[in-house]
């Protein structure tokens, strides 16, 4: 057993080292850059059930310590991502990660059944197929006046329940740092079922255009992500870690070695990069090779030694 290996939802990742939603595409890309079977995990592009657009208007702006994004859920939609990304993404070799997003119960709970019949047909082919579900409860809520499901609990509660009964699948719930109590949140993932909760996403923030007297983004509010994040997912990390039984995957500002470490050391089963892909195409093998260095040099020989210590 390598030094690095962890265990999500009963899935064994060689290492953890996950690449997030929205950063990594379904992995081709960066395949071109460097071999991405060295990582753990590749959590793919958000999907839902139909095929999205995406928002108009402005989508990214670059601040001092990281980044805005208000892409929103452009996506080709769950049967086309089976039908022509699948294939190509599970040959890559980590473990395969869906993000599954929805306007409302009825469309998550399509799409989680969608995802768990072609896995269950692929394995009776001998095929790899979607390994895991990362559930996405930070969709805008269109019958709730845009209220973001993540927010409130009891507004969650019944989407991860429902999602729970449609799939037999690993279920990984992705919290919303905006939450109203982030453990509270946590802790009803864990009573509904999940197999794990993944943490943060995004912040809600903004940038005004002062020449224009207007956002910068046709929404308003856009998603901060980046090293600026990193101090407060940390602490929620560790909030959430020492709470649950669960496994915890950390993100938020993940841009080194050391940060990856911290998260772990708070907690966290496995971690997430997101935004630092753009600033380091290579940051997952860069991430996978200095902790497995940093392992041998202090002479750990599991992620154990060190998991949730502080």
């Amino acid at each position: 057993m390598s030094l690095l290996t962890c265990n999500i939802g009963g899935i064994s990742l060689r290492n953890p080292i996950i690449m997030a939603s929205g950063t990594f595409g379904f992995g081709r890309e960066y395949a071109q850059q460097y071999d991405v079977s060295v990582l753990g995990g590749i959590c793919g592009k958000g999907l839902t059930l139909e095929p999205r657009a995406g928002n108009a208007g402005c989508r990214v702006q670059e601040t001092a310590a990281g980044m805005l994004n208000s892409v929103g859920l452009e996506n080709p939609g769950i049967a086309a991502f089976l039908a022509d990304e699948l294939d190509e993404m599970a040959a890559l070799g980590p473990c395969v990660i869906a993000n599954l997003g929805g306007a409302n119960e009825d469309e998550y709970v399509k799409g989680a059944r969608q995802l768990t019949a072609d896995y269950h047909r692929r394995q009776r082919a001998g095929r790899r197929g979607v390994e895991m579900i990362e559930l996405n409860i930070s969709c805008p809520n269109v019958k709730q006046g845009g209220i973001q499901f993540g927010v409130d609990t009891a507004m969650a509660r019944p989407i991860v329940r429902a999602v729970r009964a449609a799939t037999d699948l690993p279920l990984m719930v992705k919290l919303s740092p905006n939450a109203q109590q982030i453990v509270e949140m946590a802790l009803m993932c864990e009573q509904e079922g999940a197999d794990a909760v993944s943490l943060v996403n995004t912040f809600s923030a903004m940038k005004i255009d002062i020449q224009r007297r207007r956002s910068y983004f046709d929404n308003g509010y856009a998603g901060l992500s980046g090293p600026a994040i990193k101090p407060i997912a940390l602490r929620m990390v560790h909030q959430v870690a020492h709470a649950v039984q669960i496994p915890v995957v950390g993100m938020g500002g993940i841009s080194s070695v050391e940060d990856a470490i911290e998260f772990i050391m708070a907690g966290a089963e496995a971690v997430q990069v997101g935004t630092h892909n753009f600033v380091n195409i290579r940051a997952g093998k860069m991430l996978v090779e200095g902790l497995e260095q940093w392992m041998r040099a202090q002479g750990i020989a599991s992620l154990a030694e060190i998991r949730g210590i502080v």
